[in-house]
């Protein structure tokens, strides 16, 4: 029996070796394209190597340290990414044909948005249990270039980049506020001013970080400059050092719940404080968001300030 060219395809090409090899021409490499669909370095080159030999030909070079689709890389990558959009519209429209919400949630937060994301994928879930989530924590610098890689449905930041085409929503607040141990010599002042918390070792954020940026900008302002007694590399670091006596820190209110209601750090009553900014959940200009991920938007958007809200 003889098959012709695209009945060889059929039997030998697979759409999972496709979406390798979309990843890989996306994202530049091997490595950093096992790193996003959560397989090894090997697996991912043995299948690029099968979908070449399928195909007959060469669809990836090296050039120096970086990996360019050929001449037919690029036909084959164009003709993977039509069949794997054409894919995610069949199983969207599958699945809203049964009328149930189901299927993979890919969700990437900055590090300090850890402490209440869980809260509201966990309800969520709970409203629909055939979805399966996936939740990322990284820092800033790591979200952004994920972001401009495509690789989450949504993300949850508390700064929208300006250099990058992004759709932000804005569904929480977020309070940044002065937090010192419990018992420190500010904590019963009133209306401290700025410039007193110069006389006090302060605890930061790395460069970079959302939080630290805000915090220079306000004391920019009033002409003032932070000199870092520390600088950590997240949030939890932080609140660590500061009940442990190393200075005082800013820090987001969601991240302070139990350390505030069990007195193991208090707020203090600093002029210009409480900061007020949001949480945003952030996608790429054009995306089109798959049911899952617009049903969470949805959820969030409506119901994840009052998830949030402390009790009474």
């Amino acid at each position: 029996m003889t098959y012709s060219a695209s009945d060889k395809l059929i039997r030998h090409v697979s759409l999972r070796q496709l979406q390798i090899f979309d990843a890989v021409v996306r994202l530049g490499g091997y490595t950093r394209a096992a790193e996003a669909l959560h397989l090894t370095q090997p697996t991912v080159s043995m299948q690029i190597r099968k979908l070449s030999d399928a195909l007959g030909m060469p669809l990836l070079e090296q050039i120096g340290r970086k990996i360019y689709p050929t001449a037919a890389g690029r036909d084959v990558h164009a003709a993977a990414r039509e069949i794997l959009d054409r894919m995610v519209a069949l199983g969207e429209s599958a699945a809203e044909l049964e009328g149930s919400i189901k299927g993979p949630l890919q969700i990437a937060v900055i590090t300090t948005a850890k402490y209440f994301m869980p809260h509201l994928l966990g309800r969520f879930v709970t409203l629909h249990p055939e979805v399966s989530p996936s939740l990322t924590v990284t820092n800033r610098a790591k979200v952004l270039q994920r972001l401009k890689d495509n690789l989450d449905d949504l993300l949850i930041m508390g700064q929208v980049p300006e250099e990058l085409p992004v759709v932000a929503h804005p569904f929480i607040d977020n309070e940044l506020v002065v937090v010192a141990e419990a018992g420190h010599p500010l904590a019963s002042e009133r209306s401290i001013p700025l410039q007193r918390l110069l006389d006090e070792r302060f605890l930061v954020r790395e460069p970079g970080s959302g939080t630290r940026q805000t915090v220079d900008r306000l004391f920019a302002a009033e002409g003032l400059q932070i000199q870092p007694y520390m600088e950590l590399g997240s949030s939890e670091a932080i609140k660590q050092g500061v009940m442990a006596g190393l200075g005082l820190s800013v820090l987001s209110r969601h991240n302070l719940r139990l350390e505030l209601a069990g007195e193991h750090l208090v707020e203090l009553d600093v002029k210009g404080f409480p900061l007020k900014r949001r949480w945003y959940a952030v996608h790429l200009q054009g995306k089109k968001l798959s049911k899952v991920a617009a049903s969470f938007l949805d959820f969030i958007l409506e119901q994840g300030g009052d998830i949030l809200a402390p009790p009474d």
